[in-house]
């Protein structure tokens, strides 16, 4: 006994850890060291923001100067901010590809089979607790049980199952009905109070959490609280942008106040680019009389639903602290579609294997490892991407949005790295480009599966 006493007493010293170690080391609870270099870091909590209809440059670390949004910019300056991050062309496709890892030419957008597989159901077998707040939208916009979120890994769901076209929400708290509001300018409180609640008082502080915060703002009829209508630069949807920023603050607080920042993988994004297409009056029903159409594309070129930049290369900010890098910019090409197996990696669960998964594990770039990831093309479903080369056919509007009828219908070709606004056609010299990536279009549309 004497002489395993002296093996502890020397591991512990080593360690530097002190003689007041030992019977904690005997109990084997001695806290948690550091991550060693080349290990795998410890598991996360998970907090994804996503908001609807945003545009590219509407925050101030986005270039925004009408805008203030102190706490956005400073979650950017805590962790790494992404340049060449994508999401869908419109809501309820850009959905089921962050929750299935699939383009929506497989997990189906609106009509998101219940047969299809979320992170939710698989990061609930290694032991993660998981809540949905906000806007579903997958489950064509209905109450079908066998698909809402519950049904699909939630533990947890408060929220409405579609979008706010027509001026009112139905909000359903897990599958049961929980009221309904025609005041648009409440949603973002709510929403946050809502994931609040959930942090403080419904999760099993024991377990490690997935929590998916999907804003309703700033989709079609939008609008802002008393506190903030009226105060921004940006008229109403700057005032939008602005309290979304404040709320967000509110969340980030909570997680401080909790000590699980540390512990907390942050991901904000968005859904797609912003609704400004303001020569397309065809699709602004809803719209207060007199609006404009929403959102800063900034350099991109045009906006939801196109298969231009503008239409889904989306804001993307993450933090963890002391695993995501700080107060980096990368131009990595990066997708929601990649969530599902880098939640694989980082929580330790298997991808189908039964079906096409388009994602990729990007937890090298993640955590700063890599600095071109593990991705060098992007599939638009018009329109491909190959490293700086992109490729467009000849009509690219999707799903009725971002109609341009004085574009002349030609198949398009542009090098992302010295036009990212997409205004000359390189497809008539560099037939090879065009070529090349067209082959490539029709294999990821080939499995369907």
């Amino acid at each position: 006994m004497k002489r395993m006493d002296m093996s502890r007493r020397h591991f512990i010293k080593k360690l530097g850890l002190g003689i007041a170690a030992l019977p904690a080391l005997k109990c084997g609870l001695l806290p948690a060291a550091e991550d060693a270099p080349g290990s795998k870091p410890a598991r996360p909590n998970i907090l994804i923001i996503f908001t609807d209809d945003q545009g590219y440059a509407d925050l101030g670390c986005y270039g925004n100067k009408k805008n203030k949004t102190p706490r956005m910019d400073k979650l950017a300056s805590e962790g790494t901010r992404y340049t060449s991050f994508y999401a869908q062309h419109v809501c309820g496709p850009s959905r089921s590809a962050l929750l299935t890892g699939r383009y929506p030419i497989r997990s189906k957008g609106w009509s998101m089979p219940a047969s299809e597989i979320t992170f939710a159901e698989l990061i609930k077998k290694t032991g993660y607790q998981t809540a949905c707040i906000g806007k579903w939208d997958v489950s064509n916009r209905k109450p079908i049980v066998a698909r809402m979120p519950n049904a699909q890994g939630f533990d947890y769901y408060f929220g409405t199952l579609g979008a706010n076209d027509g001026g009112a929400v139905k909000f359903h708290e897990n599958n049961e009905p929980a009221g309904a509001t025609r005041d648009m300018g409440c949603l973002i409180r709510t929403y946050t109070d809502k994931a609040i609640d959930y942090l403080k008082n419904k999760r099993d502080p024991k377990k490690p959490f997935v929590l998916y915060v999907a804003h309703t703002m700033m989709h079609t009829i939008i609008d802002a609280s008393p506190k903030f209508r009226g105060k921004s630069a940006g008229d109403l949807y700057g005032d939008v942008v602005e309290e979304f920023d404040y709320e967000t603050g509110r969340l980030l607080d909570t997680l401080d106040e909790l000590k699980l920042s540390k512990d907390t993988l942050v991901i904000y994004t968005t859904d797609n680019g912003p609704w400004n297409q303001k020569a397309y009056t065809g699709r602004k029903k809803g719209h207060p009389k007199g609006s404009i159409f929403w959102g800063e594309s900034g350099p991109l070129r045009n906006g939801k639903g196109s298969s231009y930049e503008g239409g889904l290369r989306a804001p993307c900010i993450t933090r963890w602290p002391g695993k995501v890098p700080a107060g980096k910019t990368s131009g990595a090409i990066f997708a929601t579609i990649d969530f599902m197996p880098t939640f694989a990696t980082l929580a330790g669960y298997k991808v189908p294997t039964d079906r096409k998964i388009d994602g990729v594990d990007q937890t090298e770039l993640l955590l700063g490892k890599s600095k071109t990831g593990a991705r060098d093309n992007f599939f638009y479903q018009t329109a491909m991407r190959k490293g700086k080369w992109k490729y467009l056919k000849a009509k690219h509007c999707m799903y009725g949005y971002a109609r341009d009828t004085k574009r002349e219908q030609v198949e398009e070709l542009y090098d992302l790295e010295a036009d990212l606004g997409e205004t000359t056609n390189l497809a008539a010299k560099h037939p090879e480009k065009v070529a090349e990536l067209k082959k490539l279009m029709a294999e990821v549309q080939k499995n369907t599966g």
